[in-house]
């Protein structure tokens, strides 16, 4: 026993650990094994608080709770807050500037700091509002800069390659079975394969300008360069539809799947950014604007008014609307991706849009309720200055119908003549000259349906006008924009107005413009049968009318500068026609999708000229390859255009040298394949020869030379009965006795 002042004595190292192994500073001991065993999960509800930081201080207690009511009414929209905490100093009392608000969802707090990030509480707060994770990062964020690692220049091929082709061709894509093709334009001639690869049967390829495009089921693709290498993607699961913006800059993807957004919310719409592949915006579709076709559920097959968005020609705005009896347009502008004055445009009674190709100008039309008539209104964009309204009366239906150029617009206009029957005719806008004047075109009394057809870049339309849709027989009108009539005289209004001021020179078909106006001047009518679609050249002047779909695909080339017909033919069961980007060739084809019965493609050149007809077993599509808008100016092309004379001399020459090259390569091809046959059989008869003794020796004699030997001359009669006669026998009474 050790008792008294002899315990302090005890030697520590005979009952415990050694002192020299225990460290002098906590710092240096390693608590791993300890942190491993007792790791406490880090909450998860983390994510559902928020930093507000830029907050009033304060010492008085009822300032405090006032303030905290007047943020939580701030955030109340949000979501439901489940606490908030604002740290005050103990030693004055005041509060820090900041506070801690919690969520139910995380859903919530996000929307807190998208919402609530940047409100002004007053002249001198502005909140700042971050997620509370979002510490944890900036805290760890080192504080000596750090260049990132610059990746080395890769050379990439031009985007336009293509128009550096020697030969000037064009290119095209052809969807065969489940097989997507480019290949360049050879005229008669096989076409040379660029590009072919597989491709989801349930999509159309896009040749754009400068990308190829092809739809995924996990998003979309593009496709650019000579090796058609995949350029970019976007992430957009079961893409059904897509539509480029005008200049390419945008790209704007469907799917009939919703996905979730970060605020909750269920979209199907996705405006991309092409170069950078940055997802702009989403949009959510209204079911109201599906058009469901029979099934439910999971196997349902829904119809959407496509392209949801329609885009300026500069792809500075994009607008959808909102029909009905509390219309509204939303436009919206690039790149912000916001509406414009951040507000939409509340249009009552709004029927149908549409935006001018050649400026900011946006046309609709409202329906006719009660006394206030229907009108058409020209609306400039970003400013909204209304350029020109026309009110209508007695409407039924309108379509608005632009120029190429947006030089005019064309107003198609319905009314009821009785209660049976309905009355169509055409007011044309001249956007462009002062005062915006009016034309009018008026159609005969028993043509009630009419299509419109532009020109493109020039001042002549087609009317395909019928009794109704569908009717056997219909006209067709070609007519041309004159320079503005004066205004009518008062005094000359009552006289009867001449063949030559209704425009009509006396031609047949019954379609005039009124005497008043005097500005479309009637050019040529046509009774036809069997057409629906007037195709006009991309340079214009060459007009072609095609009966495609459900018509038999009859095809008229028409030189609309004399009126003269330059050909004609057929494509049977057609349906699709298509112009090549320099108007020089114009393809017919009949899709798999549609028809089953020979599928395929005619190209034809712009006189109506078969050039060749190919039959494609389960061909479904035939897309040309558009071309950039030309860098020359306008002199330059005027003086291309003198001077096509000597250019067309130039290329004949090259037509006529790479058809001798052809007929060349033809012949050259049929002597080696001759050369070749000559060859085989000169082998198989040296192997006939060789194999001789084999053949006695199994047969025991040679057969060819017993064949030589054994030949004997035969003597052959044949009877050949050269005519025969039938005679009555005459009876002999004796021969009975």
């Amino acid at each position: 026993m050790v008792a008294g002042d002899d315990a302090a004595a005890i030697n520590l190292n005979l009952v415990g650990p050694n002192n020299a192994d225990i460290p002098d500073d906590d710092d240096d001991i390693d608590f791993s094994d300890i942190y491993a065993r007792y790791a406490v999960e880090r909450p998860k509800a983390f994510d559902c608080i928020v930093a507000v930081d830029n907050v009033p201080i304060l010492s008085d207690n009822n300032k405090k709770q006032k303030l905290l009511k007047v943020i939580k009414g701030v955030f109340a929209n949000l979501g439901k807050i489940v606490d908030v905490h604002m740290p005050e100093d103990p030693e004055t009392n005041k509060t820090k500037g900041f506070l801690f608000m919690e969520f139910e969802k995380p859903d919530q707090a996000a929307n807190a700091v998208k919402y609530g990030d940047g409100h002004q509480l007053d002249v001198s707060h502005t909140f700042a509002v971050n997620k509370f994770e979002d510490f944890e990062f900036y805290k760890d964020y080192p504080d000596a800069y750090a260049p990132k690692k610059t990746e080395p220049f890769k050379q990439r091929p031009h985007l336009k390659w293509w128009l550096l082709d020697e030969k000037f061709r064009d290119q095209f894509a052809v969807i065969k079975g489940d097989e997507v093709s480019v290949v360049w334009n050879n005229k008669s001639e096989q076409p040379d394969k660029i590009q072919s690869r597989p491709v989801c049967p349930a999509w159309d390829p896009r040749v754009g300008i400068h990308t190829d495009l092809v739809p995924f089921r996990t998003g979309v693709a593009l496709w650019s360069g000579p090796e058609f290498a995949d350029k970019i993607r976007f992430a957009h699961s079961n893409v059904r539809l897509i539509d480029f913006s005008p200049d390419e800059k945008y790209l704007v993807t469907w799917s009939h799947e919703p996905f979730t957004t970060e605020t909750g919310d269920l979209h199907h719409v996705i405006i991309w950014d092409i170069q950078t592949g940055a997802k702009m915006r989403t949009f959510a579709v209204d079911p109201s604007q599906y058009q469901n076709e029979g099934n439910k559920g999971p196997a349902a097959t829904v119809k959407i008014d496509w392209p949801l968005f329609k885009w300026s020609h500069d792809s500075k705005f994009f607008a959808r609307i909102v029909p009905g009896k509390e219309g509204a347009i939303f436009v919206y502008e690039t790149p912000r991706m916001g509406l414009v004055d951040k507000k939409s445009i509340k249009v009552d009674n709004l029927r149908a849009f549409d935006w001018s190709p050649g400026d900011n100008y946006l046309s609709y039309w409202t329906a006719e309720v009660g006394e206030i008539p229907a009108r058409v209104t020209v609306m400039k964009l970003p400013s909204k200055e209304i350029i020109r309204t026309k009110n209508l009366f007695g409407v039924l239906s309108v379509g608005l119908h632009w120029q190429s150029e947006g030089k005019y617009l064309i107003i198609k206009v319905e009314r009821a003549k009785s209660k049976k029957q309905t009355q169509m005719n055409l007011e044309v806008l001249r956007i462009k000259e002062k005062g915006v004047p009016v034309d009018l075109v008026e159609l005969a009394a028993n043509e009630t349906h009419a299509s419109v057809f532009w020109e493109p870049k020039g001042d002549k339309f087609a009317i395909i006008a019928s009794e109704g849709p569908g009717a056997p027989r219909m006209s067709v009108h070609f007519y041309q924009m004159n320079a503005p009539a004066p205004p009518p005289d008062p005094k000359a209004s009552k006289k009867k107005p001449s063949a030559a001021s209704t425009g009509g020179g006396g031609l047949e078909g019954g379609a005039a413009v009124s005497f008043d106006v005097g500005g479309a001047k009637l050019l040529k009518s046509l009774d036809r049968k069997g057409f629906n679609q007037v195709i006009w050249s991309p340079t214009g002047r060459v007009a072609v009318l095609a009966g495609v779909r459900e018509y038999q695909g009859d095809i008229e080339f028409w030189d609309t500068e004399d009126m003269i017909l330059l050909g004609s033919g057929e494509h049977f069961k057609c349906t699709d026609a298509e112009w090549d980007p320099s108007g020089r060739y114009l393809v017919t084809s009949v899709s798999w999708w549609r028809v089953q019965t020979d599928p395929g493609f005619t190209m034809w050149s712009n006189t109506g000229a078969v050039i060749t007809r190919q039959t494609v077993q389960q061909f479904k599509q035939f897309v040309w390859r558009p071309r950039p808008p030309t860098l020359l100016p306008a002199e330059k092309q005027a003086a291309i255009r003198k001077g096509w004379k000597k250019f067309s001399s130039e290329f004949d020459r090259i037509d006529a040298s790479q058809t001798q090259r052809v007929n060349r390569e033809v012949y050259e091809r049929r002597v080696a394949l001759w050369n070749e046959w000559v060859a085989y059989r000169r082998r198989c008869q040296d192997d006939w020869a060789k194999e001789a003794p084999l053949r006695i020796d199994i047969v025991g004699f040679d057969l060819e030379e017993d064949a030589r030997q054994g030949v004997r001359e035969l003597e052959e009669t044949v009877d050949e009965i050269i005519e025969e006669i039938e005679a009555p026998i005459e009876e002999d009474p004796d021969d009975f006795d």
